[in-house]
């Protein structure tokens, strides 16, 4: 049985379906960031909570890709705006749960604004990252630390292995005034 080149093409894009609901690119480089013990999705879903609570209004919440962002918003209402974007008076935020250790998560805030209005450039690249005295800048870092202060930070980095007493370091010349064990006889 022959199978005509259409059947193939169909079966190919019914078989190309998206893994994540994740937007296809990453955080700008200055987004807040912290690490927080909590699984990814919970992270996600505290966040959220915290975020509404200080007037930061979430419109997409997805706790299975642990992603959440707004809509544009006027950070002195907390409004979801129709206004262009355009300025830091018109922001959106967005924010990623990535895991790192067991039960800890990567977050990741992006609060974005449009410097200006270019039809010529896709929209990701008129985002820039608003400046860090920004008052949502502000309360997305109060929510961070938050729940750094609540849950716990990263894990504490263990100290470098000490050299054991009896050991020199390698390259060092040895103490003449160190104890030195004599060899013992075979029997």
């Amino acid at each position: 049985m022959r199978i005509g080149w259409s059947a193939w093409a169909v079966a190919g894009l019914i078989a190309c379906s998206p893994a994540t609901s994740r937007p296809p690119f990453p955080p700008v480089p200055q987004a807040a960031t912290t690490e927080v013990r909590l699984p990814p999705r919970e992270a996600t879903r505290l966040l959220a909570e915290a975020l509404l609570a200080d007037s930061i209004p979430t419109t997409r919440v997805d706790l299975r890709d642990s992603w959440l962002e707004t809509g544009w918003f006027d950070p002195s209402s907390g409004q979801r705006t129709k206004r262009r974007p355009v300025g830091p008076t018109v922001v959106r935020v967005r924010a990623w749960a990535d895991p790192t250790h067991p039960g800890n998560s990567k977050l990741i805030v992006e609060t974005l604004y449009h410097p200006a209005v270019d039809a010529s450039l896709p929209e990701r690249e008129l985002d820039r990252q608003v400046p860090r005295d920004h008052p949502v800048a502000i309360k997305v870092r109060g929510a961070l630390q938050a729940l750094v202060k609540r849950y716990g930070g990263p894990p504490a980095q263990a100290p470098p292995p000490a050299a054991a007493p009896d050991e020199a370091p390698i390259g060092a010349e040895p103490d003449d005034e160190a104890e030195v064990e004599a060899p013992t006889p075979e029997e």
